[in-house]
């Protein structure tokens, strides 16, 4: 009876050990919650540039606004009959 018990104890600190630091221990599923929950910020971070980006294109391909204002602010372009000014600010 004696040995039962020392055997019982011994797994029970095996399980303990087990639990604490082995793999699948208590730490482990710690860091890995953080890390998912990590990835979910990134996740909605990155779904909402897509978003934005789609939407521009979608607007790039059916309207010509986006098209206009774009060669306006990147390209420095004009239209047909307008004038241009540039104003220059002193420095200083």
């Amino acid at each position: 009876m004696k040995w039962f018990f020392v055997v019982l104890v011994a797994v029970f600190f095996a399980l303990q050990l087990k639990l604490w630091v082995g793999e699948g221990s208590l730490r482990e599923v710690q860091r890995l919650r953080d890390a998912i929950a990590a990835q979910q910020t990134e996740n909605t971070t990155l779904a909402a540039r897509n978003a934005a980006l789609a939407a521009e294109v979608a607007d790039l391909k059916h309207g010509l606004d986006a098209v206009e204002e774009r060669a306006r602010s990147e390209l420095g372009m004009i239209r047909r009959g307008e004038s241009f000014f540039q104003i220059i600010e002193r420095g200083g």
